[in-house]
């Protein structure tokens, strides 16, 4: 197994942030609401938290669908962040959306939210414990959590023929990333040990593809 190439912590470079949000994420990302809807037929609002929310498409997407939710997302970038309050009053949600640029680990208060999302963060993590440790600490017992992010290829050959594969015609600043993020990020045997590490029994991965996998349960 290939071992991990870390990848800094923050997207917070102007031309690649841009590059990043110009990218046509719609099927991934639709995708990912409606994977929440199917693992959690019965969630229908309340207070919900988005980490790692970059530009804001899920936050968005998800407000769309469940029309009794307000959204909270936090992301430590502020160029994703302003490009996310952008794209939140453009689709007339600036009431039920809110962004605010701030690391996950300064976060206060508990059992706070009724559901929590997250997509393409935990790669960018060096400390992923904190990252589930946060989620427990920051949703009401029982709450519904979602997170996805990239499964790390066997080789950086595979990484580079999974960059041809999906972005072969993407700029070459969001080819690069993206090759970055393979190698950063976590296996699937990685992020099982990290919730057995946390306790998280309740939580179980899947991976749904060649380049992916879905973290899906209820955090008591």
């Amino acid at each position: 197994m290939m071992e991990r190439t870390p990848e800094p912590e923050l997207m917070d470079d102007p031309d690649q942030t841009k590059a990043y949000a110009a990218a046509d994420f719609a099927e991934e990302n639709q995708g990912f609401v409606d994977r929440f809807g199917e693992y959690f037929p019965d969630f229908s609002g309340g207070r919900v938290l988005d980490v790692g929310c970059g530009p804001a498409d899920i936050p968005i997407r998800f407000a769309q669908r469940y029309a009794t939710c307000h959204v909270l997302g936090v992301d430590a970038s502020e160029p994703m962040i302003r490009l996310g309050q952008e794209a939140v009053q453009r689709a007339g949600l600036g009431e039920r959306i809110t962004l605010r640029c701030e690391r996950f680990e300064a976060m206060a208060g508990a059992n706070v939210f009724d559901a929590a999302l997250s997509n393409s963060l935990l790669h960018h993590l060096p400390n992923p414990l904190q990252f589930w440790h946060k989620l427990r600490q920051l949703v009401k017992p029982g709450a519904p959590v979602l997170v996805m992010d990239l499964l790390r290829p066997d080789s950086r050959e595979e990484a580079q023929a999974i960059v041809d594969r999906y972005a072969a015609t993407e700029p070459d600043i969001l080819r690069r990333d993206f090759y970055n993020s393979l190698m950063a990020a976590y296996t699937e045997d990685e992020v099982t040990s990290q919730l057995a590490r946390m306790n998280l029994t309740r939580l179980l991965i899947d991976v749904i593809d060649d380049r992916h996998w879905v973290v899906g349960g209820t955090i008591y």
